[in-house]
């Protein structure tokens, strides 16, 4: 596979907006890029400028911490045009948590991550996925009824092992062409990502695929408070 082509500005698909999980439905070659953890100093703005050159947009889970520490950073991705949704505050294994603890981590997620895109002019978005995509019935449940949108992943690029970005790249396009479409987990954490994503671009590029920027159908989150106000409601049910 190529390092890198010149991008002919084909790559850039359709806009997606939805209201819930159900709704994201993609067409043959139709893919969405997501980046989960960051963002991360010298890892994230590399990724931005290669999605750019490439004229295409993706969706940040951003961890709170990860947002919190990194402001400046969270609000970069947001102004570039990026969706940003959230991760929890600290990557927590929901699964191995109270029903409550798991709902503050989440909560507090969601604080965190909005209050650095304070000024961005694009506020947090209702996406968020599962650290380790381990979850419970319940959970699930709380999260969807609440009026967010659960993104689940449909091609792991692993890009987490300690692989060359060669062996990413071609692992991911393998698992891509079975499928013919889906949503992509990436990390923008890894150098491996950063050094893997311009070659895996171009070659997307190259065997026709599209990247779907994912939106929100309304604008916020969907017009209520972050998931805090409602923590008690869902611990009933």
């Amino acid at each position: 596979m190529p390092h890198h082509l010149p991008s002919t500005g084909a790559l850039a698909g359709r806009t997606l907006a939805v209201a819930s999980t159900s709704e994201i439905i993609l067409r043959p070659r139709e893919v969405i890029l997501t980046f989960d953890d960051g963002p991360r100093a010298g890892k994230t703005p590399a990724i931005l400028d290669t999605l750019e050159e490439y004229g295409v947009k993706a969706t940040f889970l951003m961890l709170g911490s990860a947002a919190k520490a990194n402001p400046k950073l969270a609000r970069e991705v947001a102004e570039r045009g990026h969706t940003v949704g959230s991760h929890t505050y600290d990557h927590v294994d929901l699964n191995t948590v109270s029903r409550q603890e798991a709902l503050d981590e989440i909560a507090r997620g969601e604080e965190a991550v909005s209050d650095a895109l304070g000024g961005a002019g694009q506020g947090l978005s209702p996406f968020f996925r599962f650290p380790y995509l381990s979850q419970t019935g319940f959970l699930r449940t709380s999260m969807l009824s609440g009026n967010i949108v659960v993104l689940d992943v449909d091609i792991d690029s692993k890009d987490y092992y300690k692989d060359s970005p060669e062996t990413v790249a071609a692992r991911t396009l393998d698992r891509l062409d079975a499928r013919g479409s889906g949503i992509i987990l990436f990390h923008d954490i890894h150098q491996r990502t950063v050094d893997m994503l311009p070659g895996f671009l171009a070659e997307l590029e190259a065997r026709g695929y599209s990247v779907v920027r994912l939106a929100p159908k309304n604008q916020g989150i969907f017009d209520r408070d972050v998931i805090t106000a409602q923590a008690h409601v869902f611990e009933g049910r």
